[in-house]
């Protein structure tokens, strides 16, 4: 069984960086592509960041330039540097991801990571 587990969440003034990581665990995992995704009280789940197989990034408009998405192996980061207030949300981990023993691709969610960023 595939899981994603979150940490790096925190508090943090405007202007400050944070490192949000994710460890995807499970047997024979292949992963296909890998993201990014927050909601913020009150709002959706919005798309943030994310990276494939090959390295291929894309990004939401409101974080280009400001956040960096990166894969080693089995571990997912996110480089948050400027924050704004509205970056405020829990941030999940999402993978598309081949596991054994099924052999089956499937989605998975991480739990979270809650960020707060104040004014």
């Amino acid at each position: 069984q595939v899981q994603l587990v979150e940490s790096g969440g925190g508090l943090v003034q405007a202007g400050g960086s944070l490192r949000l990581s994710c460890a995807a665990s499970g047997s024979g995992l292949s992963i296909n592509v890998m993201s990014w995704y927050r909601q913020a009280p009150g709002k959706l789940r919005e798309f943030v960041a994310s990276i494939t197989s090959v390295g291929t990034t894309n990004y939401a408009d409101s974080v280009v330039g400001r956040f960096t998405i990166s894969r080693d192996n089995a571990k997912l980061s996110l480089q948050m540097n400027s924050l704004k207030p509205e970056d405020t949300a829990v941030y999940y981990c999402y993978g598309v991801i081949r596991a054994m023993p099924s052999n089956i691709i499937s989605s998975y969610w991480g739990k979270g990571t809650l960020v707060t960023v104040s004014s």
